[in-house]
């Protein structure tokens, strides 16, 4: 199988929107993402399949949404995704960013030190976490790097004591209004890490350790739940980008994923090209894994599979990419379906509630 090639990171994360312009609103005006592809579910050509990312949308910046308009409220759950954490450079960006959310109107958890990284957490329309998690200190600050992952290390007693002072937290902010996402605080570095829901973390790292090939680069418990494992896994030294985490939980506490909005539908990884993704779909099947065939996304060509609890994962190629049929000044402005769906135009247009996007300047981010 010389052709199997390492998986290079997160790729997107598609999740499930009840109102595609609330949800275009938020992601550009709120959280200044570009809106880089107006277009359709594929499989499901009645609703819109929504992309937001950086300036092109490069793999690993991605963030999808279907647009199902009477979706029920979906809910985290065994099976399912928990949240997506998206990347401030430092803490200073971090308090702009729980400032400037504050002042929206948003409810916002923290800052809270997660040891490795500090971040806060809050929702979007649909009540989908969010997390906005700083790069560093990083993984190596309780381990040498070339024992990353090898240990369970339990979180320091002292940084959850001070977790728990709310007072303190909810006092820490910036200063001055932000009305305004500055360049140094822009969330163009794209995802940090998805965290998900297991039931059995090794069987989790035999799936994404041994059979995917990733990278374990850190085991500690859930640090508002130290009862609970959380490990970590990622491509080389686990750099953000690279990173899916799982929480570990008991059946008889925690339900199931409900699907709906808000909630994740799945979450993709990215393979370099088309040769290695039809090596890695041997690989899956052999062992005894349910895998699609490729289908052709236009941007990349994908392949599904399940995680030990039935989360929808996919590999996807890096490319094409978003300017495969739109220019970059373009991205996201015009309705775009596939070749076999254009005879339906017509019928797709008159059925989708249409949306209003926004502009794009990559000089003056969307405030």
């Amino acid at each position: 199988m010389s052709s199997l090639k390492p998986i290079q990171g997160l790729h997107h994360i598609s999740i499930v929107s009840a109102n595609a312009q609330r949800t275009v609103n938020f992601y550009t005006q709120v959280l200044g993402l570009r809106f880089v592809k107006k277009t359709v579910n594929f499989d499901d050509p009645e609703s819109y399949h929504l992309y937001f990312g950086d300036e092109v949308g490069h793999p690993g910046t991605a963030i999808t949404f279907f647009e199902w308009p009477h979706a029920p409220k979906g809910h985290p759950g065994i099976g399912g995704t928990h949240h997506v954490a998206l990347i401030a450079p430092d803490y200073n960006a971090l308090l702009k960013w729980k400032r400037r959310l504050t002042d929206l109107g948003l409810s916002v958890d923290g800052p809270l030190d997660r040891h490795y990284f500090k971040s806060i957490y809050f929702n979007d329309p649909d009540g989908t976490i969010l997390e906005i998690a700083t790069l560093g200190p990083g993984w190596t600050i309780d381990e040498a790097a070339d024992a990353l992952g090898s240990t369970h290390i339990d979180p320091p007693a002292q940084m959850i004591v001070n977790n728990r002072d709310e007072a303190r937290i909810k006092a820490e902010t910036w200063p001055e209004p932000v009305p305004t996402i500055t360049d140094e605080m822009a969330l163009k570095r794209g995802m940090h890490h998805i965290t998900a829901i297991a039931t059995d973390i090794q069987r989790t790292h035999a799936f994404l350790g041994e059979l995917l090939g990733l990278r374990r680069v850190k085991m500690t418990s859930n640090f508002d739940d130290p009862t609970s494992a959380h490990w970590y896994w990622g491509v080389e030294d686990g750099r953000p980008g690279t990173l899916i985490t799982y929480f570990e939980r008991k059946p008889e506490r925690e339900q199931r994923v409900r699907m709906g909005a808000g909630q994740t539908h799945h979450y993709a990884f990215a393979v370099p090209d088309e040769e290695s993704q039809l090596a890695w779909r041997e690989r899956l099947v052999k062992a005894g894994l349910r895998v699609t065939p490729v289908l052709d996304r236009i941007y990349f060509k994908s392949i599904y599979t399940n995680d030990p609890d039935g989360h929808i994962v996919e590999l996807a190629t890096a490319g094409p990419g978003f300017t495969v049929d739109e220019s970059v000044s373009e991205l996201g402005q015009n309705l775009k379906l596939p070749p076999w769906l254009e005879r339906n135009r017509a019928e797709i247009e008159r059925i989708l509630r249409p949306i209003t996007v926004p502009g794009w300047s990559p000089a003056e981010p969307q405030a």
